[in-house]
């Protein structure tokens, strides 16, 4: 029977015979395989056989913890083997095959299941086990291969947060593994440059401009900027994310706004990108970001990342002058507060203990 033109779902009751035999079929086989694998790694069975058990059981379930522990203990028992062979370099060579078939093993997992914890961490331990195990050139050229392979899945998926945190871990371990010289080589200039591309693609990638926030204050510090050059490249952050916020609507710029407008706050100026502004020049800034701001305001009255930057901003010029809002700057926060309670309603609560607290803090200075 169908309701209003919608066919109605069958239950499971209702499924045609076969359909319910084939599921049945498929958990029994599951069930069958997991028992399997049990009963070998219980019985220390760390065979190839057992091996591909284990593959077919986390293809069918990556989120299977346990199974990723009992492959590691049958890959540690390849290891020792492939130790013990006769001819070094042949040992070598067993390894490395060993490491570079899991590795290939995972891919399509991680196509399929691309925010899935166990894998990467899995991924992560072979890449580990390839640093203590095999020569440092060889084991250096399957981190670097690793960088590609990230690079091309966050072409794919530009925002997830696991491969972005995964491409930290990579660049970190290439930057501390010798390439042949006895200097460590930074790939800070190099990863700002990924980050400005993948900015580039997709302005709404939150991901892409955290990573640029913290390659910021490498490059800096790796440098030894002075004064001048840090307030130069501040200057070029606040360029960027001005032409960016065109589309004031996108609350990822807005988080880089506010990490950047940190630089201005006494209490956390130092550990920005320049630490050392005259409190004249915080001031000239936070106002010149409040012109901005209310500038975006024409055409996008509805936004209300515009009204919470207005407030922030106005409340940040206070603390840096060690000053409640005055009379005007209060006027201009109540009111841009009574158009964040039309606009976002879910929060309206936080909004009213705002301006309770505002009133409260300000009626003590009259």
């Amino acid at each position: 029977m169908a309701s209003h033109g919608v066919p109605r779902q069958r239950s499971v009751e209702e499924r045609p015979q076969e359909v319910r035999q084939q599921e049945i079929r498929k958990i029994e086989k599951y069930q069958e395989l997991d028992r399997s694998v049990h009963d070998k790694i219980d019985q220390h069975q760390y065979t190839p056989e057992t091996l591909q058990n284990i593959s077919e059981l986390l293809s069918s379930n990556p989120e299977y913890y346990s199974v990723w522990n009992y492959r590691r203990q049958v890959l540690r028992h390849e290891f020792s083997q492939a130790a013990s062979s006769d001819s070094e370099d042949a040992g070598v060579d067993r390894t490395a095959n060993l490491i570079k078939s899991d590795l290939l093993f995972l891919i399509p997992l991680l196509r399929s299941f691309p925010k899935c914890y166990w894998i990467w961490n899995y991924r992560l331990w072979l890449l580990d086990e390839a640093k203590r195990l095999l020569p440092l050139p060889l084991a250096r050229r399957l981190w670097q291969e690793e960088l590609a392979l990230v690079g091309k899945m966050l072409s794919l998926d530009s925002r997830n947060f696991h491969g972005w945190g995964y491409r930290h871990f990579v660049v970190e371990t290439l930057e501390t593994l010798p390439s042949g010289g006895t200097t460590r080589k930074t790939m800070a200039p190099e990863e700002f440059e990924y980050a400005k591309k993948m900015i580039g693609t997709n302005l709404s990638n939150f991901s892409a401009w955290h990573y640029r926030t913290k390659l910021i204050q490498r490059l800096l510090d790796e440098n030894s900027a002075n004064d001048q050059e840090r307030k130069k490249m501040l200057n070029d952050e606040l360029d960027l994310i001005h032409r960016a916020l065109c589309d004031p609507y996108d609350q990822s710029l807005w988080f880089y706004h506010q990490n950047i407008m940190c630089t201005f706050d006494p209490s956390l100026a130092g550990s920005t990108m320049a630490p050392n502004l005259s409190t004249s020049e915080r001031l000239e800034y936070v106002q010149r970001e409040i012109d901005e701001i209310q500038e975006l305001s024409d055409g996008a009255e509805d936004c209300k990342y515009i009204y919470q930057g207005l407030i922030d901003c106005t409340l940040l010029m206070c603390k840096i002058q060690g000053t409640l809002p005055n009379g005007e700057q209060k006027k201009n926060i109540l009111s841009w507060l009574s158009e964040l309670k039309k606009l976002d309603p879910l929060r309206q609560g936080r909004w009213l203990d705002f301006e309770r607290s505002l009133e409260k803090e300000t009626s003590k200075d009259i």
